[in-house]
């Protein structure tokens, strides 16, 4: 129980409307699969959209949810927008997932623990 209350109080430091936003984004394989290309470094939406078989317009908006929720930045040079992965952002979701993970083998262990205690006592 005392480790519970200490996880539960360490995950409280991560910004909640951040990780909806971040969970938000990862939920949809398009948004997903651009993360994935924008890893590899920056790209127009041109040649993002590539691999895609949807409208510009439609890759703009998959681009401004990604943006809003702060995952990639833009910038512009002329008539050309270019995109970059925000590294920050997707790391303080991987520090959550991975503060969350260690909690449940802990738990399993003091389920174990607690349920080889009754069966002796029966």
């Amino acid at each position: 129980m005392k480790c519970t209350r200490f996880i539960i109080k360490h995950m409280v430091k991560y910004n909640d409307e951040l990780l909806n936003d971040v969970f938000h984004v990862l939920s949809d394989p398009t948004r997903r699969e651009i993360i994935r290309r924008l890893a590899d470094g920056e790209k127009t939406v041109m040649s993002l959209a590539e691999p895609f078989e949807m409208s510009l317009p439609a890759i703009s908006k998959h681009l401004k949810v990604l943006e809003t929720a702060g995952v990639v930045s833009k910038r512009k040079e002329g008539t050309f927008r270019y995109y970059n992965v925000n590294p920050d952002i997707v790391d303080s979701a991987k520090e959550w997932l991975m503060d969350l993970s260690k909690f449940w083998p802990e738990q399993l262990n003091n389920l174990e623990q607690f349920l080889n205690q009754n069966s002796k006592d029966r």
